[in-house]
C-alpha cells in the first residue's frame, strides 16, 4: 500500500520545479519534516540545495525538523519569507482575495488604499492611528526596477498577519490592527501593503507599527521577484543569515 503525498511550492521554488504542486507516493503515510526535506532532495538532485534552506509548513504553520507530518496534511516548502508569480500559475496565490473572518487581514489581487485599511482600526477611544505604506520603488542601487511581482501562501499568511496583530494586542493592549497585501504584479509607485495601527496615544501608535512591519518581513509567507530592464531576481528576507522564520515565532 502507497501513501499519496501532495506538497505545494512557491516563489523561487516553484520556478525551480516547474510547478507550484508536487505528487509523490510513500510507503509510509508519517514522517518528520527533516525526513520529508530528504526524499525530496533524493528525488530532485539537482534542486536539493534549495530544498535543504527551505522551510516547511504543516497545515498553515511553520514546523520544525522533528514535527512529525502526515500525508494527509496541507503541506508547503517555503523559500525564505518577505518579499511573483507568473499570471498562469494555479496555486493558491491565484486565488484574488483570502482575508481573515473579520475582515482586517487580507491577501488581495486588486489595488489597495491606505484610506480603506484605516477605516478598519478608527475608533472612538483611540486618539492615534498610523498607516504605512509600501510602494514599488523604481531605482535600487542604480538598477532600474520594471515592476514587482507577489506571490503568498494566502490562507497561512492571513493566519500568521492574525498572530502579529494579536502580538500587537498584547505588548500593546488595546491596539487595533488591519494588514492588506498585494499578490501579482505591482507596478512602479503603486501600493503592495498597507500596515494600519491604531491606541489610545501616540506612543504606542508609533512602536506597534514599526514592530508590526519588521514582523510581517519574518514571519508572513509573502515573497517578491524584481524584474528588471535585463533580468529578474526573487528577493528573500532580506534580514541576514542564518535565519529561521521558526525561530522567530517565539519573539
Amino acid at each position: 500500500m502507497t501513501f499519496p503525498w501532495k506538497i505545494q511550492l512557491f516563489a523561487g521554488l516553484s520556478d525551480r520545479f516547474g510547478s507550484p504542486v508536487i505528487h509523490i507516493e510513500t510507503e509510509t503515510s508519517s514522517m518528520t519534516v527533516a525526513d520529508l526535506k530528504q526524499l525530496l532532495a533524493d528525488r530532485f538532485p539537482e534542486q536539493a540545495d534549495l530544498v535543504r534552506i527551505s522551510f516547511v509548513a504543516c497545515n498553515q504553520t511553520y514546523a520544525s525538523d522533528d514535527t512529525v507530518i502526515q500525508a494527509s496534511d496541507e503541506l508547503a516548502v517555503l523559500p525564505p519569507v518577505s518579499g511573483g508569480e507568473p499570471e498562469d500559475s494555479d496555486s493558491e496565490a491565484a486565488t484574488p482575495e483570502h482575508a481573515s473572518a473579520d475582515g482586517r487581514y487580507v491577501i488581495t489581487k486588486h489595488p489597495i488604499t491606505s484610506d480603506e485599511v484605516l477605516a478598519k482600526v478608527i475608533v472612538p477611544e483611540h486618539g492615534a492611528t498610523i498607516a504605512f505604506v509600501g510602494t514599488t520603488r523604481e531605482w535600487t542601487m542604480g538598477q532600474r526596477t520594471v515592476r514587482l511581482e507577489y506571490e503568498a501562501y494566502a490562507p497561512m499568511a492571513v493566519r500568521t498577519m492574525e498572530q502579529i496583530g494579536a502580538e500587537l494586542n498584547e505588548r500593546w493592549p488595546g491596539t487595533h490592527t488591519a494588514i492588506s497585501h498585494r499578490i501579482g504584479v505591482v507596478a512602479i509607485a503603486e501600493t503592495s501593503v498597507v500596515i494600519a495601527v491604531s491606541s489610545p496615544h501616540r506612543d504606542a501608535c508609533y512602536e506597534a507599527s514599526r514592530y508590526a512591519i519588521e514582523r510581517l518581513k519574518q514571519i508572513v509567507p509573502i515573497w517578491k521577484k524584481e524584474i528588471w530592464e535585463d533580468g529578474s531576481e526573487w528577493k528573500g528576507h532580506q534580514l541576514g543569515s542564518p535565519w529561521n522564520p521558526i525561530d522567530s515565532l517565539s519573539n
